[in-house]
């Protein structure tokens, strides 16, 4: 089964920065010559995750209010302690949305919901410039 290992490079704002990647996907998918198959998308970070959502302000405003209940930046952390960075909160928070996400495609196009996009949301409390890892595989 041939893989292809793609890639894909965000700048990003941090602060729960979130970023509708659907349609980068669905290009690297289509340009990548498999018909069907699946891919996983992978960020290298420990700041970072990638989930799906309705990618409308209103639900990108309740993920990024949820995210600031359950796992608020005020709180003290020991990471902070240790390091100094200031960003525990963001580590706790990509542990729990996770490093990568697998979408089947078909005919060379995603599988997803009517209302569902991909989304990579940046937790880290500066600017980043990300890369992203996309491992394509099928035939």
């Amino acid at each position: 089964m041939p893989v292809k290992t793609l890639t894909l490079s965000l700048s990003t704002r941090g602060n729960a920065d979130v970023h509708d990647i659907t349609a980068e996907v669905a290009t690297q998918v289509a340009q990548s010559g498999l018909k069907d198959g699946t891919v996983t998308v992978f960020c290298p970070s420990s700041t970072s995750g990638l989930t799906t959502i309705e990618y409308e302000s209103g639900a990108v405003s309740d993920l990024k209010r949820l995210f600031d209940e359950i796992i608020s930046p005020n709180r003290e952390y020991s990471h902070n302690a240790r390091w100094g960075d200031g960003n525990g909160h963001s580590h706790i928070r990509a542990s729990l949305l996770g490093p990568s996400l697998t979408v089947p495609f078909v005919n060379g196009r995603l599988i997803l919901g009517t209302w569902q996009q991909i989304i990579y949301v940046d937790f880290d409390n500066r600017p980043r410039k990300r890369e992203l890892v996309l491992q394509v595989m099928g035939e």
